[in-house]
């Protein structure tokens, strides 16, 4: 299996489709969310520190992540619409692609928002509990 992460910049990536229905189908909105708001222009993850990174497996789109800034705490990131398709998870798709979106934070301190039952997950990569402002999460560094 091999992954690469690829950078989105002028266009939402093919596949994009099939992960926004599998998460929808799971009772996730997050791609929907994604989708409408690159649409609108609302949110292109083109601000200082921001990104969107598609993860491929074998060529096919297999995830996908970004981070904005948190509006809530001056000078941190927000990790934002990560979703990694059932048939991929467990396989380190998720783990390269949120390692990757966490060097693009550099020093910055990083919140999330964990869904339900990805709290380890978080935690596997230094976040610790942190429940207010609309967060789950925090990585301070």
């Amino acid at each position: 299996m091999r992954i690469r992460l690829e950078k989105v910049i002028d266009a939402l990536p093919a596949g994009l489709e099939a992960l926004r229905a599998e998460a929808r189908g799971g009772g996730y909105k997050m791609l929907d969310t994604l989708a409408a708001e690159w649409e609108s222009g609302a949110t292109r993850f083109d601000r200082p520190g921001e990104a969107l990174f598609a993860a491929y497996t074998d060529g096919v789109l297999s995830g996908i992540g970004g981070l904005t800034q948190e509006p809530t705490m001056a000078g941190a990131l927000r990790m934002r619409r990560f979703y990694i398709a059932l048939a991929h998870r467990r396989t380190g798709i998720g783990r390269a692609l949120a390692e990757a979106l966490l060097r693009q934070a550099g020093q910055h301190p990083v919140t999330c928002n964990a869904a339900a039952g990805s709290e380890r997950f978080w935690e596997a990569l230094g976040f610790v509990p942190d429940r207010r402002d609309g967060r789950t999460h925090l990585l301070a560094r």
